[in-house]
């Protein structure tokens, strides 16, 4: 386990553990170490700690230097949808962390390999174990590979409403003026159905219909981010 584990990070992240344990800790929960008291087994908790807080500070600096022009309150939001659980488990999975893990024979008959909150815990502590042994440095170029671009591209819009995420991703190269109008209503006032524009520095980006405005204003954001995901303004 030990050889492809540090076959796999340094194929992976270009990075090389001067300490193997430190690595080998990262990936080993709870429940492996409960199934092996007799070896006095260190878990990946410790670990996770620390690169939880690691991600919170190296995050934050992105996102300060990268939207100068974006508030506190902007950023906090922002911040909160990457390192939030589903986010990291996400990422533990797309670079294969889970199949690494060493879980107690409990832990892994209930698939708990693939339990976002476990998935988000062994991404925490990899990086808590990166910081360890290799320092800030390295982190950082590692979140340059794997995280920073998904920042830049609004993959992390999912942890906001649609409003929040198309205002996100549109100022992020600065201030635009987005502007939602109602252009129709319909039905009777009992069952009344508006149909909201939203306008992007005066181009029409897409529709929304609700039964309030709100709910018209959300979908209409939500259709002018699938149009720029798809890369055709609608």
């Amino acid at each position: 386990m030990t050889k492809n584990l540090m076959n796999h990070v340094e194929k992976t992240f270009g990075v090389t553990f001067d300490d193997e344990s430190v690595l080998v800790e990262a990936f080993t929960h709870s429940s492996y170490a409960n199934d092996h008291r007799e070896q006095n087994i260190k878990n990946l908790e410790r670990l996770e700690f620390l690169g939880d807080a690691v991600l919170e500070l190296t995050v934050s600096d992105y996102l300060y230097h990268k939207y100068p022009n974006q508030p506190e309150g902007q950023l906090t939001r922002k911040r909160a949808s990457i390192v939030r659980a589903e986010s990291l488990a996400k990422l533990a999975k797309e670079y294969r962390l889970h199949e690494f893990v060493r879980l107690g024979k409990g832990e892994e008959q209930m698939n708990g390999r693939n339990r976002p909150s476990l998935l988000c815990d062994v991404f925490e502590a990899f990086i808590g174990s990166v910081f360890v042994d290799q320092g800030m440095d390295v982190v950082l170029e590692v979140l340059k590979q794997i995280l920073f671009p998904k920042i830049d591209s609004g993959a992390f819009s999912h942890g906001m409403d649609h409003k929040t995420a198309l205002q996100e991703l549109l100022q992020q190269n600065g201030v635009v003026t987005i502007q939602y109008k109602v252009v129709d209503k319909r039905g009777p006032d009992h069952q009344r159905e508006f149909v909201v524009e939203v306008f992007v520095e005066g181009d029409s980006y897409g529709r929304g219909v609700g039964r309030s405005k709100k709910a018209a204003e959300q979908n209409a954001a939500k259709h002018a981010l699938e149009s720029l995901e798809q890369g055709n303004q609608s």
